[in-house]
């Protein structure tokens, strides 16, 4: 079974994240999903990129999708959640929010979906049992009658 668990992440607008209209660029909250979920992969699931990249695999964003809801202004800070919502058969869906603290009021939200690719072709694998392993619950152990 899929392990559905969130992560979170804490991040900070920084200076250059701010367009002409003084908020956050929207091009940067994707930004943000992508350096939560790099951290959150090695800290939450204990599968850094590096373990991919060594097994001759990586990540791509095929697809995102965002709904912006109120904006992020500098030195503001924010948690990134997001959680595996999906494996299939070369791609994972990732679903994300991002809260604007102190008050946890949602700033942003929506769906990456990732491909896994072939580091030498640069094309789209099938993930690989021992990945979907990985991504999903461990067995609960039998009952036992002691």
């Amino acid at each position: 079974m899929l392990n559905r668990q969130h992560f979170t992440s804490r991040l900070q607008v920084r200076p250059d994240d701010i367009d002409l209209f003084r908020h956050v660029h929207s091009s940067r909250y994707v930004d943000y999903v992508l350096a939560a979920r790099f951290e959150q992969m090695r800290d939450g699931y204990g599968f850094p990129m590096e373990e991919f990249m060594a097994a001759g695999f990586g990540w791509v964003v095929r697809h995102c999708e965002l709904e912006y809801m109120r904006p992020l202004i500098m030195g503001d800070q924010m948690e990134v959640e997001t959680w595996l919502e999906e494996l299939e058969s070369d791609t994972a869906r990732v679903n994300f929010i991002i809260y604007k603290l102190p008050a946890r009021k949602v700033s942003c939200r929506g769906w990456f979906r990732y491909t896994m690719v072939s580091l030498e072709s640069g094309r789209a694998v099938r993930i690989p049992d021992w990945v979907i392993a990985r991504y999903s619950l461990p067995n609960e152990p039998l009952a036992t009658d002691d």
